[in-house]
């Protein structure tokens, strides 16, 4: 396919030139996106919302409303100085459908970037890549990352020599990615190991989850600024708690902000942090996120009570001891009886208990089983099957030792139900 150039798209770009530049000088923030340099929006445009479909399809398929709402999107993502429009081959026809409006509007404004995953086999990663970059109408995409090195396997996969590292520091020889990261839902071993590594270049940045109910991977973000990472939040609104329909109890704690602005600022008060993707559906979904940017230079002052009374509440809900040590001595899914995710489980009934998070933790409760390497381990639908001696061995070295097994069963009746499965499996 010949691929377009924005040259020949002169209308469209004077169409977005009126609003584009002014409002975004005026109100978006910049973060240097650590050793890429490049001057990364602290918003990103997320592509895994707006699709057709979540298989890929012919363009010709597409429907035109949907397509009218992915362009008026990604305008609107523009227009708010958010530059930064992210995707994935695994999201469907979101490359396809971006590829129609990219080409219209001026390349050297955008930040484009797109996620391949792993393979065993290299020459796989860079077909893909290409396939990718078809689709997209692009003539090179500014960060590639591989996407969902979620495991020690897939490691190896990427950073092997001749591994798909390997192969994308090639395409970026070649001029068609112009920096190289990772994404990640891995347990936080193998993320270290991964921005610790230094063959062929290492990464330049790296994309994972962290936002307030979930701080696990603040050891990884600070590792990733030490090795001058560029860091990207994954999905801080709906993995981050559901909270485009968050609940009552979240609501009131965080009041007077909205749970997405707290969670914002949260977020960005950290300068480690460069930028958080936003999986926007429509144009309207900005709105709270913007509505967070001259609150951010003092973050840290305007979310210090809020913080407290969410702590407070957790502590009043669990027990003290048990909202910062509940994970402690439990073992890994694959040394737990049973392969369960013991503590990814626990974290799910705290926060039930503490802020009513009962449909986001049955959403992910019951991904477990049925996540792949994306969301690894199993519930506790198998418990009572696993005898007490088997149980207490495991769970020996946890301070809550006698008390794991009844706080599993309780979770499962609380959030156990029907099997989910990811979007991109759906």
């Amino acid at each position: 396919m010949a691929r377009s150039s924005s040259a020949n798209s002169k209308p469209a770009i004077a169409a977005l030139a009126f609003t584009w530049t002014l409002e975004r000088r005026l109100s978006m923030i910049y973060r240097t996106f650590g050793r890429t340099g490049l001057q990364m929006p602290v918003f990103s445009c997320g592509g895994m919302r707006y699709q057709q479909s979540w298989s890929d399809m012919p363009l010709a398929d597409v429907e035109k409303e949907n397509q009218r709402n992915l362009e008026a999107t990604i305008r609107r993502a523009l227009e708010l100085g958010i530059t930064h429009i992210e995707t994935a081959r695994g999201y469907g026809s979101s490359e396809r459908q971006l590829g129609v409006i990219l080409p219209t509007l001026p390349r050297e404004e955008l930040i484009v970037q797109t996620k391949i995953a792993p393979e065993a086999d290299p020459a796989v990663f860079e077909k893909h890549f290409e396939e990718s970059l078809d689709r997209l109408n692009l003539d090179y995409v500014d960060l590639l990352a591989i996407h969902g090195i979620n495991n020690h396997e897939l490691l190896w996969q990427s950073v092997r020599p001749g591994g798909c590292l390997s192969i994308a520091r090639r395409l970026q020889s070649a001029g068609k990615a112009r920096h190289i990261g990772f994404s990640t839902h891995a347990a936080m071993p193998t993320i270290l190991d991964a921005i610790g590594h230094q063959g062929d270049g290492g990464f330049d940045y790296v994309n994972l989850h962290w936002y307030y109910i979930n701080q696990t991977n603040w050891p990884a973000i600070e590792l990733a600024h030490e090795h001058d990472l560029g860091v990207f939040i994954i999905s801080p609104n709906d993995k981050g708690g559901m909270l485009y329909r968050p609940t009552d109890k979240l609501t009131e704690l965080c009041a007077p902000l909205h749970p997405i602005v707290f969670n914002t600022l949260f977020c960005l008060a950290r300068p480690e942090v460069h930028t958080l993707s936003l999986g926007a559906a429509r144009p309207s979904d900005f709105d709270l996120q913007v509505s967070s940017l001259p609150m951010i230079e003092q973050a840290s002052s305007t979310i210090a009570p809020i913080v407290e009374r969410l702590d407070q509440a957790m502590q009043q809900a669990v027990g003290a001891d048990v909202a910062t040590r509940f994970a402690e001595g439990l073992p890994d899914w694959e040394e737990s009886p049973g392969y369960m995710s013991m503590a990814i489980m626990l974290w799910l009934r705290n926060l039930a208990k503490a802020y009513d998070m009962v449909e986001y933790g049955q959403m992910r409760y019951n991904l477990l089983g049925n996540g792949g390497h994306w969301f690894e381990g199993l519930n506790a639908k198998n418990l009572e099957s696993i005898s007490d001696e088997q149980f207490n061995k495991a769970v020996k070295d946890s301070p809550f030792a006698q008390h794991v097994r009844d706080w599993l069963a309780e979770t499962h009746k609380l959030l156990g139900g029907s099997e989910l499965k990811r979007l991109s499996q759906s």
